[in-house]
């Protein structure tokens, strides 16, 4: 009996200490919602002159089932049992689906590649929409601090971005108490004014915000617009589930999040009702006086860890696209040495700068602002809804009688909350739309320029084996040591193995031949599937190295994991040849010639091979050439 005891007790500590820290990390975008949501959902109602208390009770019952059935259901209860070896998030979802339909690419790569984008310009978005919205709360304080508002938030934001290559081990730490107060403050503040009108616990029945849409569609879907804010973070909980699992996530949302946005809600609707002229902002208007400037203060550190969240979401979805051949190499810098996620990407982390600046400088406000907000990430969550039907309707992974009704259900809702993101088109949608956009031409543009230079050189390349074997036969002079060549492709010849006998005419005693795959599983965890090594003629060895999506290639590492296969050479000692490809534009191209120089430019921004993967610089010999996709 004692011991049965003392054994849960061992993992419930470490399970509530996950939980504790995954308050910091994954709750920080959807937490920062109850700043802006009930504000937004409620202009369109104001402008149409409406009577405010059966509206608000409406607007209320909206946004807590769109919680209860977008985050808890979907997130949480469902898209959390589709997970990749822990690992959540569109890419991971487009791998799982891939793998049960037995088919690679087509229109699921097509669904990821469009979700991918979308959660790029969100990125963008988010750290704008929710500093501005805190930062606002200045205003509130006094009306003369309106003009610092922009300012401030600029000097927030690129602090924020000036300190992601330090990366955050150092200040991670403090995320989960100021976040956890968070929470604890706003589930206070909205349950202290509940008692402004009891009434609005009819908010709690679903009919009322139903009611409003079949009444009065075209306003509800303006309102609709507005509801959207409350879950702009559920896709950046699934795709941080990998950090934390999923126990700790759910326990985390269901003891501490999600009834401190709940409370927070509701008492802003009482507070409303009670106060109509409050809707003007009723999160910051709801604060005793004495309390706005430690709560601004409160908001602002809060938003900026939500930025951090899905700044650093960012770059893991930059690093999976990557890995998946969606996007060219970045060099990739691991900012702590024992949290294998916490990378930093430099040229993501200025591009997402200079957009988010852009947003601030053009939008102004944050109610401008959240015209442009939710059309991106509401697409980003559609598309993993249609994922997660496909996927649970092959897996049974829940019974088909659960999931098929549910998620045809959250279909529809998301479908009706795209029709109303999709009337802010207009009026700043266009901004993420166009983001997204780009973002997939660039990843369409790689993948046709890869997929073409990768023929052209299979039509102009010798295969491997047969030139080893003619080598053999008339062998070029040896020299001591061990030559390392990389190859896109096992089968044929890397080009700078070509360059190296045309023009030196001699070869190295030990010739090895490596190729890395990125695999479908996030990391390759057992030694003895890293590498597959196999004896070629001449002496040569041919090494293909496994990586997961998550993880960066490590050659020397790879060469290491050699040795029980029979090769043992010192990766610090041998010479690494590289080919390095400088691509013309051509008239006899299958790509039109707009399409060729954005490839070319990409190519010329990809990073080099010797930091990519992890090549020691000094022991690198590289042969160029040119050539046309």
């Amino acid at each position: 009996m004692a011991h049965s005891k003392t054994q849960p007790s061992g993992r419930k500590p470490a399970t509530l200490k996950l939980a504790y820290a995954s308050i910091g990390v994954v709750f920080g975008d959807i937490g920062t919602s109850p700043l802006y949501a009930m504000r937004e959902a409620l202009r369109p109602v104001e402008r149409a002159g409406l009577d405010l208390r059966p509206a608000v009770i409406g607007i209320s019952s909206l946004l807590l089932w769109a919680i209860v059935l977008i985050v808890t259901v979907k997130y949480v209860i469902m898209l959390m049992r589709a997970d990749n070896r822990g690992e959540g998030g569109i890419l991971s979802l487009v791998v799982l689906v891939e793998t049960v339909l037995k088919r690679k690419g087509g229109f699921v790569l097509g669904l990821g590649i469009i979700g991918a984008a979308f959660f790029f310009g969100d990125a963008m978005i988010t750290p704008a929409m929710s500093v501005l919205s805190a930062v606002e709360g200045l205003a509130v304080i006094n009306p003369e601090f309106g003009a610092i508002v922009q300012p401030a938030t600029i000097a927030v934001l690129v602090t924020l971005f000036l300190v992601q290559y330090r990366g955050t081990a150092g200040v991670a730490s403090l995320f989960a108490p100021i976040t956890a107060i968070w929470f604890l403050v706003i589930g206070i503040l909205g349950l202290f004014h509940i008692s402004d009108d009891f009434g609005i616990f009819a908010a709690l029945n679903p009919w009322y915000g139903a009611k409003m849409l079949f009444e009065r569609p075209g306003l509800a879907l303006l309102v609709f617009g507005g509801v959207f804010l409350a879950v702009t973070g559920g896709e950046a909980l699934y795709a941080d589930m990998g950090h934390f699992g999923k126990r700790p996530i759910r326990i985390a949302w269901l003891a501490c999040v999600f009834p401190g946005i709940v409370l927070n809600y509701i008492g802003q609707g009482a507070f409303i009702i009670h106060y109509p002229e409050a809707a003007r902002n009723p999160f910051f208007l709801m604060a005793p006086g004495w309390s706005l400037v430690p709560l601004v203060v409160l908001a602002t550190l809060v938003t900026v860890i939500a930025s951090q969240a899905v700044i650093t979401g960012a770059y893991s979805m930059a690093q999976q696209a990557i890995a998946l051949g969606l996007l060219p190499r970045m060099n990739i810098v691991h900012t702590s040495e024992t949290e294998q996620g916490q990378i930093y990407i430099g040229q993501v982390n200025w591009l997402l700068l200079v957009g988010v600046i852009m947003l601030v400088l053009v939008f102004k406000s944050s109610s401008n602002l959240a015209s442009a907000y939710g059309l991106a990430v509401n697409i980003s969550m559609a598309i993993d809804s249609i994922l997660a039907i496909v996927f649970f309707w092959k897996t049974r992974n829940l019974p088909r009688w659960f999931t098929m009704p549910l998620l045809t259900v959250i279909v529809v809702v998301e479908g009706t909350f795209l029709s109303a993101n999709g009337l802010k088109l207009v009026s700043g949608g266009y901004m993420p739309v166009l983001i997204g956009a780009t973002i997939i031409m660039l990843m369409i543009t790689w993948l046709r320029g890869r997929a073409a230079l990768a023929e052209k050189l299979r039509r102009e390349s010798i295969e491997l084996v047969g030139l080893l074997q003619s080598l053999e036969r008339r062998s070029p002079t040896r020299v001591a040591g061990a030559a390392v060549f990389m190859q896109t492709d096992p089968v044929y010849a890397p080009s700078a193995l070509m360059h190296n006998l045309k023009h030196n005419r001699v070869l190295h005693d030990i010739l090895v031949f490596i190729s890395v795959e990125t695999t479908d599983e996030p990391r390759v965890e057992r030694d003895d599937e890293r590498v597959a090594v196999k004896q070629l003629p001449l002496g040569a060895w041919l090494v293909e190295a496994r990586f997961g999506y998550m993880e960066q290639p490590d050659v020397p590492m790879a060469l290491r994991a050699c040795e029980p296969h029979g090769l043992t050479i010192d990766p610090r000692q041998a010479s690494y040849f590289l080919g390095r490809r400088v691509i013309r534009p051509s008239d006899r191209s299958s790509m039109p010639f707009w399409q060729q120089r954005i490839f070319i430019m990409l190519t010329n921004q990809s990073a080099r091979a010797i930091e990519f993967f992890r090549i020691p610089p000094d022991r690198v010999v590289e042969l160029g050439m040119q050539m046309s996709v």
